[in-house]
């Protein structure tokens, strides 16, 4: 009998992964919102689809997904965005499936879990106190140092992120949030950490059986928060193969997977290096493929796609086990940026290095490849001039409390 995979996306994303499980001969079945229809799906990969509403909450999810299995039983759930992950996880618990349950994905999308666990198995992570005692802020606060970050526990990217100067703005979003009277923005979803200057990294891996068989180590060019919080182009590229913040890097991702006690799946792990030190802090890690067309970026650089070889981690069977992809050495990197055109036109852009072009509306993005890690920079370095020039537009920051 045919193997059946259900794949969750609230976010337009995962062809690959469903190409892959087709290619498996598994029988796929997406779970969207209904809005989403119109996106380019892979289609041709894809059995059926079931929808629920834009602002569905996760037991609609769950109950389509049960209605599923009441006309044939379901082998794997997946959620393919970083908001589906738990809804994944109690859907299998749901209908009692094998993969990550719901206590257990928490410590890759709460932040304060995250922070304690990863504390626990010497990992070092910036100063940080859940916003719960009243005393334990304040007596945080007058042993740390500022700035601050106040940041939501379960949010991606920097959205809802706050930063304060003084112990004083820390206390006024804090009344803020409580004034707000809702349970998602109330103080104790949040936690509050030492903001530290630096250079951020991330680390993307592929795990099976308890180890990273494939990893790639990058930086981005400008941290996320900065990005999200001023504007500007989004980069990030290939870290030297043989430089030390790799090797620590890589070190560093290893210890923090295994710590967590993650068996299989892909996770995208972000570490900031300090400026003033050069130590080294867990950022967050997640169990998802990262965003911003960073699996492309690492295709090119090393070989293989996180998308498929997550996918094919999970359709893997006695029969036909998993086998972990050959690495390649070598540099890739993207610019990419909101437009102020709806179809932004980059024909004039024609670098021999220029090997992915993103196509999605209201936004400007190239991929780029090289086998030299200092032509990739310069080139990086130009397009992120020449696409401000051009093309850049400014957003303003994500709120998180905003529909």
């Amino acid at each position: 009998m045919q193997n059946y995979i259900v794949c969750i996306a609230s976010e337009h994303k995962g062809n690959e992964f469903l190409e892959e499980c087709r290619n498996a001969g598994w029988h796929v079945t997406l779970v969207t919102r209904k809005d989403l229809l119109d996106y380019p799906w892979s289609w041709t990969s894809i059995d059926d689809v079931k929808t629920v509403e834009h602002h569905a909450p996760i037991d609609d999810y769950i109950r389509v997904i049960a209605n599923i299995a009441g006309s044939r039983p379901v082998d794997r759930i997946v959620g393919l965005d970083e908001f589906d992950v738990l809804t994944a996880a109690r859907a299998r618990e749901h209908l009692q499936l094998e993969g990550l349950s719901n206590s257990y994905a928490l410590r890759f999308r709460d932040k304060l879990r995250m922070r304690n666990l990863a504390s626990q198995i010497g990992i070092p992570c910036p100063d940080f106190v859940g916003v719960f005692n009243l005393k334990g802020i304040n007596d945080y606060l007058e042993q740390t140092t500022g700035p601050w970050i106040v940041k939501p526990r379960t949010e991606v990217s920097a959205f809802g992120i706050r930063k304060c100067e003084t112990k004083d703005q820390v206390w006024d979003v804090l009344t803020g949030l409580d004034h707000r009277n809702t349970w998602r923005d109330h103080p104790s979803q949040f936690l509050i950490e030492r903001f530290i200057e630096g250079r951020v990294f991330h680390v993307d891996s592929v795990v099976a059986n308890g180890k990273v068989v494939a990893a790639g180590v990058s930086e981005y060019g400008t941290p996320p928060f900065a990005v999200s919080h001023h504007g500007g182009v989004f980069t990030t590229f290939t870290v030297p193969y043989r430089s030390k913040e790799r090797k620590e890097l890589e070190k560093l991702n290893k210890q923090l997977l295994e710590g967590f006690e993650y068996r299989q799946g892909v996770a995208h792990a972000e570490f900031l290096q300090s400026a003033e030190t050069g130590e080294f802090y867990l950022l967050e890690v997640a169990a998802r493929v990262g965003g911003a067309y960073i699996a492309n970026v690492l295709e090119q650089a090393s070989g293989f796609n996180l998308w498929r070889e997550w996918a094919r981690l999970e359709t893997a069977t006695k029969e036909n086990p998993y086998k972990p992809p050959k690495l390649r050495r070598q540099f890739a990197g993207i610019a990419l940026a909101l437009a102020k055109e709806e179809r932004p036109d980059t024909s004039h852009y024609t670098d021999e290095e220029i090997v992915y072009r993103v196509d999605k509306p209201k936004h400007v993005g190239l991929i780029f490849f090289s086998d030299n890690q200092k032509r990739l920079s310069e080139l990086l370095e130009t397009y992120a001039g020449r696409i401000t020039e051009d093309f850049l537009a400014v957003a303003p920051a994500k709120e998180r409390y905003d529909d």
